[in-house]
């Protein structure tokens, strides 16, 4: 008796390893064929950062064909966007997680955009501040 609950575990399990692995392969070659296309569309572009906030993706000025885009389970998480000016054109654009912490306010930029998507910084004029990494509450108590 225990032992067929045991193989009927073990059999469970091997298959719910085998469903992982599938999707799994299949979910990482999605993205490196997402990775492809805006590696293709990328540019280098100059830009003056006017603002940047974490927004909903409803409130963050985006068109409607995008915001439609997004699937339902990330519209009501925020995202980073920035407003920047390039050219005589201001735009509001989403930013890379990474590249979000480094983009400095009110300063000309150059970065990489792929369509609506910041996906790296060149450089700025006056260098890129690496922001100070945040202290945790136990942190700044021992520190005193």
């Amino acid at each position: 008796m225990f032992v067929r609950v045991l193989i009927i575990i073990v059999i469970i399990l091997v298959a719910i390893v085998i469903a992982l692995t599938y999707f799994g392969n299949k979910m990482q070659k999605k993205q490196a064929e997402s990775q492809a296309q805006l590696d293709a569309m990328a540019q280098t572009v100059s830009m003056l950062i006017i603002d940047k906030k974490r927004l909903k993706v409803k409130d963050s000025g985006l068109p409607a064909m995008v915001i439609d885009q997004v699937p339902k389970y990330l519209r009501r998480s925020k995202m980073p966007i920035v407003k920047a000016k390039i050219g005589p054109k201001v735009m509001n654009l989403v930013a890379d997680e990474k590249v979000f912490e480094l983009l400095p306010v009110k300063k000309e930029v150059k970065v990489v955009v792929s369509g609506i998507y910041i996906t790296a910084i060149k450089g700025a004029r006056g260098g890129i501040e690496k922001p100070e990494p945040k202290k945790g509450f136990f942190k700044r108590l021992f520190h005193k």
